[in-house]
């Protein structure tokens, strides 16, 4: 396993959870602790951690119900090493069952549990070399544009990519940031080092200076262990801080600080710590105007946008679609088994005229519930027509009401899915929580809890 391979350690007992930190911390890893299934789901909930090795006996949920949880919610991209001072061989079957990766018992040699996590580290590191390949993939598929615009966007980034000038990405929500800064740092000369994308907006003022930045133990409460933060976790190679115009002043100034001295403290300690990282930012904010607003430092602003790109909206470049379209078509057929004949003439006409409020991640996130939703190998607008007779035709009708019809369908789907939350929607369709909200008035959904925070949008 990389040296930097995170693990998260799960134990209702203090004295057991810190000591194992303590073992793994002196092998190279970084470690972050949880004292209940609870408290680790939410870990995992803010960032990924590849392996997680808990205890089985603890209250509430115990370690084989959390290794239920873990499976269903993250399948294959989170190994799990089960440790209990009381084991037997029902047990450890049971749990190699539900996909546990290996199985250790307290009070046996430590050496078994370190072989047991560098065999999962393997394993972690193939699905890795895996998801790279896949991600490049994706990433080569939106570098050769039609659209003037873009490939002027392209030029950019291959001018820039080998300079450690610090470059900030703008445009709307699901036009594609993080797969332009993932391009920069692959033509970079730190393509070999990490790139670690931090979402700004997933964190509060009082946490984004701990993930960044990192913690001693004690430094306040609940810190019940050395935390190395992203920042030095980036070291040769970039951070993406996405969405960075959600960062608060005070964080701010420390990252101006760690900038300009290209050092950082952690946290609870005095010690300064040399740091080498490229930082790549995004936003869908206009900076300029936050500056002027007072929500955002000016000398930071000039400090992160040393070189500026600009994304253009799906809109404003749909001669892509002709690319775009087949190219998740196709990653969605090998996903769901499905082969795909036509495409109907309804659904193409709306997919080649719709104006793409959530971008291409709109797009992609459409293509995909046409293709689950799909029969007889005919791609519909929100998988209708079901049980038609192949070849047989519904009436043609007008756009606008095919667009309108589709988007409540589409709408309504995405909300029950997450709950009726208008915020967690929101973000998974690329919408701003105002413009879902206006969309559920418009289109007069109604929703058995709905969340109201999209009335107070800025």
């Amino acid at each position: 396993m990389k040296e930097r391979c995170k693990i998260l350690v799960v134990d209702d007992e203090a004295s057991a959870r810190e000591s194992l930190a303590l073992l793994l911390e002196s092998q190279g890893y970084l470690v972050k602790t949880a004292d209940s299934a609870g408290q680790a789901l939410e870990e995992l909930e803010k960032e990924y951690f590849p392996l997680v090795v808990t205890d089985i006996m603890m209250p509430k949920t115990d370690g084989i119900a959390f290794l239920r949880q873990i499976k269903e919610t993250y399948r294959q991209t989170v190994e799990v090493i089960m440790v209990t001072g009381y084991g037997t061989v029902e047990t450890a079957v049971q749990t190699m069952k539900l996909g546990a990766f290996g199985y250790y018992i307290k009070g046996n040699h430590p050496e078994e549990l370190l072989l047991e996590i560098k065999k999962a580290g393997q394993l972690v590191e193939l699905k890795a070399g895996k998801a790279q390949h896949d991600g490049e993939k994706e990433t080569n598929s939106f570098v050769f544009s039609r659209n003037a615009r873009m490939k002027e966007v392209w030029e950019w980034v291959k001018d820039v990519a080998d300079t450690n000038a610090n470059v900030l990405i703008t445009g709307e929500t699901g036009v594609g940031k993080e797969i332009v800064a993932n391009k920069i740092h692959s033509l970079s000369r730190r393509r070999d080092g990490l790139f670690l994308p931090v979402n700004c907006q997933n964190y509060p003022d009082n946490l984004i200076e701990s993930e960044l930045f990192g913690y001693e133990k004690g430094a306040f409460t609940g810190a019940s262990a050395r935390r190395i933060g992203k920042i030095e976790e980036a070291g040769g190679g970039t951070l993406f801080l996405d969405e960075i115009g959600e960062m608060g002043l005070p964080t701010q100034i420390m990252l101006l600080r760690a900038l300009e001295s290209r050092q950082i403290t952690r946290l609870g300690s005095n010690q300064a710590i040399s740091v080498d990282f490229r930082l790549v930012s995004a936003t869908n904010r206009d900076l300029q105007k936050e500056v002027a607003a007072g929500r955002f430092r000016e000398d930071f602003f000039y400090r992160i946008n040393t070189i500026e790109i600009r994304v253009p909206p799906l809109r404003e470049r749909r001669e892509d679609l002709e690319d775009l379209i087949p190219f998740f078509l196709s990653r969605y057929e090998k996903e769901t088994g499905k082969t795909i004949r036509e495409i109907d003439r309804e659904t193409q006409e709306y997919l080649y005229h719709y104006e793409y409020p959530g971008n291409i991640r709109e797009l992609k996130n459409m293509i995909e519930r046409m293709v689950i939703l799909s029969k007889d190998g005919i791609l519909r607008l929100g998988g209708r027509g079901a049980g038609q007779e192949p070849g047989k035709r519904q009436s043609v009708k007008p756009y606008r009401q095919a667009r309108q019809e589709f988007e409540k369908e589409y709408l309504q789907h995405a909300l029950s899915e997450h709950r009726n939350h208008i915020s967690d929607t929101a973000k998974a369709i690329g919408l701003s929580r105002r413009q879902l909200f206006n969309k559920i008035t418009e289109y007069g959904i109604v929703t058995e809890k709905q969340d109201t925070r999209g009335k107070k949008e800025e």
